[in-house]
C-alpha cells in the first residue's frame, strides 16, 4: 500500500538549515511578463547577460559537437578546457576546477569547507548565493556594508576579518553595484584575511573591469600568496554562454581542487558547454568588442539616469544598481506591465533599488524612458 506523506510531514524530514533559507530570486518569468504587459516584446534586463550573442567560432562549436551527437557522457575532467584556462592565465591545469556556472563552485565550496556554526564573511549589498550556500551548511554569514558611496569599507572588513572567518567571499567587481575595489584595496582585503581562512574573489564581471586603470589582476595579487584562495570566473556574462552553464576557479593548489573534486558530480559541465568554452577562449576579438559595446551603454545609460535625477552606483560591470527612490517591487510591477524586466533588491536598507542589465542602445533607452516615467508618476 502507498502512502503520500501530508506536506507537514515531509517538511519534518528536511534540516532546519534548508526550512530557513532564502529563496534565490532569479527575476521575472519573461511569458508571464509577456502575459501581462501584452506588448508582444519583453526586455530581459534581470539577469546581466551579454545581448551581443557568441562568438562565430562558439556557434561552428556548438554545430560540430550537434553533428557528432550526445549518446556518450562529457570528459568528466574537462581536461581539454582545463588546459585552455590554463594555457589563457599561465597556471597548472590541475589548478583549475570547472562547474556548471561558477555558481556550482560557490556551492562545492561550501559543501568541501564549511562545517556548522562556522563564520562567513561577504559583503552587503551582495550576490545572494554568498549567503543562501553557506548557510544551506549551517554556517553563520556575517555581511559587511559597503559606504555610502558604494565603495570599500576598509575599517569595517578588517574587522570582520578580526572575527575569525573560515571562508571569505568577495567579489569584484561587486554584484549588485558594479564597484571595484583597487589594487591597494585588495591587498589590505588579503593582508587582513587570516592564513586559516579560504579566501574566494569572485570575478564574474572581470572582463568588463579590466579596462578600468584601477581594477586590479586578482591571479596576479594572489600568485605570491602563501595561504589558500581561489578566484571565480565564468563563460555566462562577456563570453555569453549563460544558457549552458560553465565557469571555473582557479586555486592556489591542487589539493584545493582535489577537494572539490571529490564533492562535484562527475559530469557537472556537460560537452557542449566545454567544447563552447574552448572556442569562447581562442575568439579574443568577440569578447573585446562585446566589452567595448558594453562599457559605451554603460557611460550612456548610466548619464541618462542621472541627468534623470536618479542615483546611480559607478559601476565598472554590464549592469546598474539605480536608486528608484520609491518601493523597489513597485517599480519592478510597473516595468513588467511595459514589458520590461528588472531586479528588484530586498536586501535591508536597499529596497528602493533596482538592478538593470545593459542590453542594446534600443532596448536600453526604452527602459530608461519607462523608469523615468513610472517614477514621476509615483511622486505626483
Amino acid at each position: 500500500m502507498n502512502h503520500v506523506l501530508e506536506p507537514a510531514a515531509s517538511i519534518s524530514l528536511v534540516r532546519r538549515e534548508v526550512v530557513g533559507l532564502p529563496a534565490y530570486d532569479p527575476g521575472a518569468d519573461p511569458d508571464e511578463v509577456a502575459r501581462v504587459s501584452g506588448t508582444g516584446r519583453v526586455i530581459k534586463l534581470s539577469n546581466n547577460e551579454s545581448p551581443f550573442g557568441v562568438s562565430p567560432a562558439v556557434a561552428e562549436a556548438v554545430r560540430l559537437r550537434l553533428a557528432d551527437g550526445f549518446s556518450r557522457y562529457p570528459d568528466p575532467t574537462g581536461r581539454r578546457l582545463a588546459e585552455a584556462i590554463g594555457r589563457k592565465l599561465a597556471v597548472p591545469a590541475d589548478h583549475v576546477v570547472l562547474g556548471n556556472g561558477s555558481e556550482n563552485i560557490l556551492e562545492l565550496l561550501c559543501q568541501a569547507v564549511l562545517d556548522p556554526g562556522d563564520l562567513v564573511t561577504t559583503q552587503a549589498p551582495g550576490f545572494s548565493l554568498h549567503e543562501i550556500f553557506p548557510r544551506m551548511m549551517g554556517a553563520r554569514v556575517e555581511k559587511v556594508p559597503v559606504t555610502a558611496g558604494f565603495g570599500f569599507a576598509a575599517a569595517a572588513w578588517r574587522d570582520a576579518l578580526a572575527a575569525g572567518p573560515k571562508l571569505v567571499f568577495l567579489a569584484n567587481p561587486c554584484n549588485p553595484t558594479g564597484a571595484i575595489l583597487d589594487v591597494g584595496e585588495l591587498e589590505r582585503v588579503v593582508a587582513d584575511t587570516p592564513e586559516s581562512a579560504l579566501l574566494v574573489l569572485d570575478e564574474a564581471y572581470c572582463e568588463f573591469a579590466r579596462p578600468d586603470p584601477e581594477y586590479p589582476d586578482g591571479l596576479a595579487v594572489l600568485r605570491g600568496q602563501d595561504r589558500p584562495w581561489i578566484v571565480l570566473r565564468t563563460f555566462s556574462k562577456a563570453y555569453g554562454l549563460a544558457g549552458i552553464r560553465v565557469g571555473f576557479g582557479v586555486a592556489s593548489d591542487a589539493g584545493l581542487v582535489h577537494a572539490l573534486n571529490r564533492v562535484r558530480t562527475p559530469y557537472n559541465v556537460n560537452q557542449l558547454a566545454q567544447d563552447a568554452a574552448v572556442a569562447a577562449l581562442g575568439d579574443h576579438t568577440h569578447l573585446a568588442e562585446t566589452v567595448r559595446r558594453t562599457r559605451l551603454e554603460l557611460a550612456r545609460v548610466t548619464d541618462r539616469l542621472r541627468g534623470a535625477g536618479f542615483g546611480v552606483a559607478q559601476s565598472s560591470a554590464n549592469f546598474v544598481f539605480i536608486d528608484t527612490d520609491t518601493g523597489s517591487d513597485r517599480v519592478a510591477k510597473e516595468l513588467h506591465r511595459a514589458g520590461i524586466i528588472v531586479k528588484a533588491w530586498r536586501e535591508p536598507g536597499y529596497e528602493t533599488f533596482i538592478r538593470a542589465s545593459l542590453s542594446t542602445p534600443e532596448e536600453n533607452d526604452v527602459f530608461v524612458s519607462c523608469l523615468t516615467e513610472i517614477c514621476a508618476k509615483g511622486k505626483r
